[in-house]
């Protein structure tokens, strides 16, 4: 770079600054400002034409307010006329002005553009440089479409300088990253791979970023990279640090480069040829012996760099997860790093060996530091080490040291953060089901779970200790004894009193035998903790009565005393008033017959593998190792192919089993007008997912023939009648601002949605509920994209199972990738045969353009910046509307989240209105959206801007909107 001369000094600019900072009040400096912004002004629209000199120092003022704050309107064509400037420091000035103030949308880009050519056709390395570095930092869709086929070609030239091949690899992975479609190697590709041949370190240094990006997204293409890293990785390992004295780094050659070498080695599997892989197992056994050594420096950056390089090394190893003797060094190395008094170093080697104790050949090899890492649990200071710590116990328990793990982590579990609760709680309650060999072990470590940290405890769990409890039959009776032995407890927690009610009515006969739990005592019991519970658990506490009047003959009397009283019958609450008047009525005109009928032992669940990972899964914050996550890797992630066992939301299939017997969780009660409610235990829908799966199928043994019949006569069910073949779309519109829910009900089927996005790809799972006690056969199902949207969506079905049992559901998983911007919506055709009629239904499917947002954060300043910028007029949609709904603030801001794009505060003068900003992922291009919602309480009134950077988005959001209001 050239020297700077003493004339550039720009004293000027320095009287400027130092005016500045001397100001004693902000008043001053807005003064000081002013008067300076009124001289450059005249300067440039003067007669007299400005030497390169004045116009640096003037734009340089510029710069320097805009860096304070202000807005500059001016001053930009002097800033573009010093990129025609021979003199380096004129055309650096022109350049970062450029950077910093010009928009990608200005009139000036086609000038700014020609300048840029001007200067990388120069040859001069110095300019060329410049131009790069502006490409990068501007960074816009334009600049790639000028320039992305022109900086390969300077990239991989012969006679480029290695200053400008460096600064066109970072460039060209700017523009990789912003327009990835713009960006095509083609011919390209095997000269940018030889670049990690390059005599220059710092050339290899930047390729490999760039190759490694480029092969996350097409590593066939950029395989023959491989043997090419290895061989590079190899020489800087084995090199001495005097070898490479330019790059290396308080005694280690070269350590950005290595990481960089070991990184990119991590996007494909274990080389295919032996010689490569021999060498790459030498390099690194090389770094895992190097370790070992002795430091040759007591400073602390020559041991950051010697580790980078080796955590970075058992990553790729543990990404192999093919060589048992590197695995099992590797856990060694980080056991020796879990008592080393550097804190970030325990907490990596925590991290990592998290990940190594999934892999079967290095798991008994951290089950060594079993002790070692329970003490981290109990003494480490920094809470983010002990939640490592409880992570990796987690991940190292088996049946041979389950018992322990779990009871350490129950021990903690009394003192441990709040933050970190609830992860614990559902961790001991997988480890518990998962390797429970003695199931009244697991019913006693759920329960003391639920008395040591109950309000951490989510109905995911005591839902699941229900289903297992159910299912067993050797382990009902001792659950029985030890929940009501629990409940004797003068301080008893509302989940021990759900699981407490719920066992008790349905196996509280089999300790009725003894005194001390005669019927009556178990209803005293219960109903002392009736006036403590919130209302969704005295809903469950009103079933257990009216279980009990059917178990227990003898207790009718004071049961119906109980649901008498003005307090229920009358209470203020209508679920709970409904179900007491329901069941007094039942237990007084029903027969015993029907009685035993309708209030008849749960059936046994599906059995299915536990779903309460899943939570533990969502506690997960993002970036974050999840133990689950490796686990579910290890599985080839079954979920997410369809094979899982994830059930919809409690609303979607709340009724699927109507006709079985009496079910206990998560339904909708029937009108006031209905004899009774089918499914009495809780109504009130949980805000949880059905993770176990619970309400996701039907029961595995139905009610007999003659009991479902004889409850269709109670309850009077019309017959089915044949559907239309016409478009559905009264769902379509309530999935805008959500992702699951119930898209259609008739009488014969009930389709439930739970979906989830993420860029422009989406999953879809769709839950098929027979609702009634006869068979669908032939059911088959076909998605559809009409006409246009074929080009602009793409979406693959998995086929479903042509026979739907009655009472049963069945789930379809569709995969959805947005190719571009769309406006309709795909079609789903559904085909079955009831009673040998033929059902034909077409609905919407809820899959809109808002679903690929991402969310974007941005201050005040630059919102109105970005929303000046998005200004032309075909780019803004506005609607003016009459409010639909209430005008309430948090169902408002509730919708705008459920919109996807992130909800900013503090943005808008008028704290009134509601402002949002968004980008939508496509395959093909990036639309950046920004909403501004005026709410006009007084009026019942709204109005809606969306300006997007696509006009048909902008309308098309405009659109979708306004019906949610």
């Amino acid at each position: 770079m050239p020297a700077v001369s003493k004339g550039d000094g720009m004293r000027g600019l320095a009287v400027f600054i130092s005016d500045i900072r001397n100001c004693k009040s902000k008043e001053a400096e807005i003064k000081r400002i002013n008067k300076e912004l009124a001289n450059i002004r005249s300067k440039f629209k003067g007669d007299k034409a400005l030497d390169g000199y004045s116009k640096k120092k003037y734009v340089c003022k510029l710069l320097f307010i805009f860096l304070l704050g202000h807005d500059i309107d001016f001053g930009h064509m002097e800033a573009v006329n010093l990129l025609s400037s021979n003199k380096y420091t004129e055309k650096q000035i022109g350049y970062l002005f450029i950077s910093v103030l010009v928009n990608s949308n200005s009139e000036l880009i086609r000038l700014i553009n020609n300048a840029i050519k001007n200067d990388l056709s120069s040859r001069n390395p110095t300019f060329m440089c410049l131009a790069l570095h502006c490409i990068a930092n501007v960074g816009s869709r334009e600049m790639a479409e000028a320039f992305a086929s022109e900086i390969p070609r300077i990239l991989v030239a012969g006679d480029t300088m290695d200053s400008v091949k460096q600064s066109a690899a970072l460039c060209l992975l700017r523009l990789y990253k912003t327009s990835p479609d713009l960006v095509l190697m083609g011919e390209w590709t095997s000269r940018v791979v030889h670049l990690l041949n390059d005599q220059h370190m710092g050339v290899v240094t930047a390729a490999i970023s760039l190759i490694t990006c480029l092969s996350q997204k097409n590593p066939d293409e950029f395989k023959t990279c491989v043997s090419l890293a290895v061989s590079r990785l190899s020489r800087i390992v084995s090199s001495a640090s005097t070898d490479l004295q330019d790059y290396t780094y308080y005694f280690v050659p070269a350590p950005w480069l290595s990481c960089k070498l070991l990184r990119l080695l991590q996007c494909y599997p274990p080389p295919e040829d032996g010689a490569v892989k021999g060498r790459l197992v030498e390099c690194l056994e090389t770094i895992l012996n190097k370790a070992q050594e002795p430091p040759k420096s007591k400073k602390v950056q020559h041991s950051n760099a010697k580790n980078a390089i080796l955590f970075e090394a058992i990553s790729l190893i543990i990404h192999y997860d093919s060589e048992p003797n590197l695995l099992v060094r590797a856990c060694n190395q980080l056991g020796q790093f879990l008592q080393h008094r550097e804190t970030n170093l325990r907490y990596l080697a925590l991290e990592s060996m998290c990940t190594l104790a999934s892999s079967e050949f290095s798991h008994e090899a951290v089950k060594t530091h079993i002790e070692t890492v329970i003490n981290a649990l109990k003494t480490e200071r920094d809470v983010s080490v002990r939640q490592r710590a409880a992570d990796l116990l987690y991940a190292m328990c088996d049946r041979s040291n389950a018992k322990q793990i779990v009871a350490e982590m129950l021990s903690y579990l009394e003192t441990a953060d709040y933050s970190i609760r609830e992860e614990m709680v559902l961790k001991v309650a997988i480890l518990a089901e998962k390797y429970a060999v003695d199931y009244s072990w697991y019913v006693d470590t759920i329960l003391n779970l639920i008395r040591i940290a109950g309000d951490y405890v989510s109905e995911e769990v005591w839902y699941r200790v229900i289903q297992i409890v159910i299912n067993r039959d050797d382990v009902q009776g001792y659950a029985a004894k030890t929940v009501f032995e629990a409940l004797q407890a003068p301080a008893c927690h509302e989940n021990m009193v759900k699981v407490g009610g719920y066992i008790l009515g349905e196996f509280g006969n089999l300790i009725a035998g003894d005194p001390r739990s005669s019927p009556l005592v178990q209803f005293n019991l219960l109903h002392s903790k009736f006036h403590l519970c919130s209302v969704p658990t005295r809903a469950l506490l009103l079933s257990a009565y009216i279980k009990f009047i059917n178990l227990f003959p003898e207790t009718k009397a004071t049961i119906q005393e109980v649901l008498r009283c003005d307090s229920q019958i009358r209470n203020s609450d209508v679920e709970l008033q409904q179900r007491a008047v329901e069941y007094l009525k039942l237990s007084s005109i029903a027969s015993t017959d029907v009685l035993a009928t309708v209030l008849e032992e749960m059936p046994p669940f599906p059995e299915r593998e536990s779903s309460i990972l899943a939570k533990l899964k969502k506690k997960k914050g993002p970036g974050a190792v999840s133990v689950t996550e490796l686990e579910d890797n290890k599985r080839e992630n079954a979920e997410l192919n369809g094979a899982g066992e994830r059930g919809p939301d409690p609303s979607v299939m709340a009724a699927s089993n109507a006709v079985s017997s009496l079910c206990f969780l998560q339904s909708p009660s029937l009108p006031s007008d209905r004899a009774l409610s089918l499914h009495v235990f809780q109504s009130t829908p949980s805000p949880s997912a059905d993770l176990l799966g619970i309400r996701s199928a039907a029961p595995v043994s139905t009610a007999p023939a003659s009991a479902g019949s004889l409850l269709v006569d109670v309850f009077s069910e019309a017959g089915p009648t044949a559907s239309s073949g016409a478009v559905n779309d009264d769902g379509f519109l309530r999935f805008v601002c959500k992702n699951n829910g119930v898209l259609f009900e008739n009488q014969l089927l009930q389709i439930g949605i739970k979906s989830e996005y993420r860029q422009n790809l989406g999953r879809m799972y769709l839950f098929y509920g027979n609702k009634t006690s006869v068979q669908f056969a032939s059911f088959t199902t076909t998605v559809s994209c009409p006409g246009e949207l074929q080009t602009q969506l793409n979406v693959q079905s998995k086929p479903v199972e042509p026979l739907v049992e009655g009472g049963a559901q069945i789930q379809q998983v569709l995969n959805i990738e947005c190719l571009t911007d769309f406006s309709d919506a795909p079609l789903l055709n559904i085909k079955f045969r009831y009673g040998g009629a033929l059902q034909n239904l077409t609905l919407k499917l809820p899959v809109t353009i808002n679903k690929f947002f991402q969310p974007t954060e941005m201050a005040s300043q630059d919102f109105f910046q970005r929303w000046k910028q998005l200004s032309q007029p075909q780019q803004e949609a506005q609607k003016i509307f009459k409010a639909n709904h209430s005008m309430d603030t948090e169902v408002i801001k509730a919708k705008l989240l459920g919109l996807g794009m992130a909800l900013l505060d503090n943005v808008d003068p008028n704290p009134e209105n509601y402002v949002c900003a968004g980008v939508i992922q496509t395959k093909s291009q990036q639309v950046g959206c920004l909403l501004r919602l005026e709410p006009n309480a007084q009026a019942q009134m709204y109005r809606l801007t969306l300006r997007c950077s696509k006009d048909s988005v902008s309308k098309r959001l405009c659109e979708l909107l306004a019906q949610q209001f």
